[in-house]
């Protein structure tokens, strides 16, 4: 029972000031399991899953046919548009699973993804003839993901 110069001595609602859902000894601290896929990890996937969508519509469009990309004259890179159609395509299929295994919180993801996306970058590089601002603007993308994921600390909470 409550005592009158205590009221809320024994009542569930706790003491005075306290919301009724804040656990006793006060509010707890998430668990690493509970924010892990948040902020710069959760981007870094949506990144990945969209980029990599992106980069199988790149890579169908260079296997369509030559004329979608304007022929470049002699670059040291030189490797044709169906080569590179193939590129971008296993790179893309690659890089859309690794984020969706990225918002999933797949233990393989956070390596895969900071390898595919380091590929990526060069990949872009290279492709930079055909597409100088699609490269650019994906090589940002790119180095993004890279920082995202390899500077997630583990253990945080």
């Amino acid at each position: 029972m409550t005592s009158p110069s205590n009221p809320s001595a024994g009542s569930p609602q706790g003491e005075i000031g306290t919301a009724w859902s804040t656990p006793p000894g006060g509010p707890r601290r998430p668990s690493p399991r509970d924010s892990r896929v948040t902020g710069g990890v959760a981007f870094a996937g949506v990144l990945m899953l969209c980029g990599g969508v992106l980069a199988v519509l790149q890579g169908i469009a260079a296997l369509a046919g030559d004329d979608v990309y304007a022929r470049v004259g002699s670059y040291v890179y030189e490797l044709s548009l169906t080569g590179w159609g193939c590129v971008h395509l296993v790179l893309g299929l690659l890089a859309a699973v690794t984020g969706a295994g990225l918002l999933k919180d797949a233990a393989w993801a956070r390596l895969t993804g900071i390898l595919l996306a380091s590929l990526s970058l060069v990949a872009q590089f290279l492709f930079l003839p055909y597409q100088p601002l699609w490269s650019v603007v994906v090589m940002a993308i790119d180095v993004f993901v890279i920082w995202a994921l390899a500077s997630r600390q583990e253990g945080l909470g």
